[in-house]
C-alpha cells in the first residue's frame, strides 16, 4: 500500500489516492473489526482544500468481506461499494459535555488534523458499511425463550406494554359503565 498519511499543510490542490492493503494489512483490519476476513479492499478518491482552511475527502470504498452469520455462525460473504465523504473543518463547533446534547446534523464533519491517515479513514468507512446482522442464505430469525431456573419465560404478549395498557383501559371502562 502506498503511504497513507498526508500532511494537511502540504495539500494545496486536490490530491488523489488509491489504497489497496496487502494480505497482512487486510487480516489486521479484519481482526480489529472482529470479522472473519477481507478478500478485497480498495479505497480510492481525493483530498482537496475547500476555502482557506478546510478540506474535504471524497472517496469510494470497495470491499468483499466475510462475516459470521448471526444465527448459524457460518461464513457470510458480503460486497460493499459505497461513496465516502468527510469534511475536515478548522473551526468545527465543539460539542459540550452537557448531560444531554444533540448529535450534529452532519456526521461527515470532523476536526481538521495535522496529519490525515487515509488508512484510518478507510477502516472507519469499512466499519460503518459492514452489514450489522449478516445472515446465511435461507436462514430466518430464530425465536428463543430464556428464563432463570424456575421462572416462566416472557411471551411476546408480555413485552407489549401498550397491549397491557389497552387491556387496563378496557377493564376501567367496563367498570365505569356498570
Amino acid at each position: 500500500m502506498t503511504t497513507s498519511v498526508l500532511k494537511i499543510s502540504d495539500i494545496t490542490k486536490a490530491t488523489r489516492f488509491n489504497l489497496k492493503p496487502d494480505a497482512d494489512e487486510k487480516q489486521a483490519i479484519a481482526e480489529r473489526l472482529n470479522i472473519l476476513g477481507i478478500r478485497k479492499l480498495t479505497f480510492t478518491g481525493e483530498v482537496a482544500p475547500t476555502g482557506s482552511r478546510d478540506f474535504v475527502l471524497h472517496a469510494r470504498i470497495g470491499a468483499t468481506v466475510v462475516q459470521a452469520c448471526v444465527v448459524t455462525l457460518e461464513p457470510v460473504i458480503s460486497r460493499i461499494d459505497e461513496d465516502v465523504t468527510r469534511q475536515y473543518l478548522a473551526d468545527l463547533p465543539e460539542i459540550t459535555d452537557a448531560a444531554e446534547s444533540e448529535m450534529p446534523d452532519d456526521d461527515t464533519q470532523e476536526p481538521l488534523p495535522e496529519l490525515l491517515d487515509l488508512s484510518d479513514a478507510m477502516e472507519e468507512a469499512l466499519a460503518l458499511a459492514l452489514p450489522p446482522w449478516p445472515r446465511a442464505d435461507g436462514v430466518e430469525a430464530v425465536e428463543i425463550s430464556v428464563a432463570a431456573p424456575g421462572e416462566t419465560p416472557l411471551s411476546d404478549d408480555d413485552v407489549k406494554p401498550f397491549a397491557a395498557l389497552k387491556s387496563l383501559k378496557n377493564k376501567l371502562s367496563d367498570t365505569d359503565e356498570n
